[in-house]
């Protein structure tokens, strides 16, 4: 059965289901205001949105209705969790590419690998590469999810971009581009990464000192 394609919020609300399953379990599933929050962050997104609650909530009602997403109940707060996997049909090594390529915008083959680590480790490029020519293919249950886009001039490799809104345009950076571009974009990776896992360690010493507090 074919599925339409989604507008750019939408992708970007399913994709942060996905990543946040992973990043911050102990949160998950997410509340309304933490899913916009997830949306709209300035690190590791391109491009960086500014979606409103309400934005958010119409596009959820949107991915529910092409089975993507689901309300959890019983809590006080309506919690929304993601339904990605089945829903597109694809494995999770699979889902972990296609989130990081709604995240952030076309990605290399390295940066792919790098990216998806807290969501699906592989064991190296040529497995990623595995993957994403399975999803280049289309089959009776699903359309094709990905394209290799043509390289840049001076870059060394090709980046690959989602169909799941449509048709990607190459957007072929100025003359001024060259094989360091890579390397840049490997280090911001490299970067928010790190950061991340700053973030989450910042996050556990203050859970600890909590306890530490309440045990006193």
């Amino acid at each position: 059965m074919s599925m339409r394609t989604l507008t750019a919020l939408e992708a970007r609300v399913l994709a942060v289901l996905v990543e946040k399953e992973s990043t911050v379990p102990d949160s998950y599933p997410l509340s309304l205001n933490a899913l916009t929050l997830g949306c709209n962050q300035k690190t590791a997104r391109e491009p960086v949105m500014s979606a409103s609650e309400s934005d958010v909530l119409a596009a959820l009602e949107e991915l529910k209705l092409l089975h993507l997403v689901n309300t959890v109940s019983g809590s006080r707060v309506v919690r929304f969790e993601h339904n990605a996997a089945r829903g597109l049909g694809v494995p999770g090594a699979a889902l972990a590419i296609l989130t990081l390529l709604m995240l952030r915008g076309p990605q290399t083959t390295a940066e792919l690998r790098m990216n998806t680590e807290r969501l699906h480790r592989f064991a190296d490029a040529s497995s990623v590469e595995g993957f994403l020519d399975e999803l280049t293919q289309a089959n009776d249950k699903r359309p094709a999810y990905v394209t290799r886009l043509p390289r840049a001039p001076g870059a060394r490799e090709s980046r690959w971009a989602h169909l799941l809104c449509g048709e990607v345009i190459a957007q072929e950076p100025g003359p001024a581009a060259s094989a360091r571009d890579d390397e840049l974009a490997f280090l911001r990776a490299e970067q928010q990464r790190l950061n991340a896992e700053l973030e989450a360690l910042k996050t556990l010493v203050l859970r600890m000192a909590q306890d530490l507090g309440i045990k006193a």
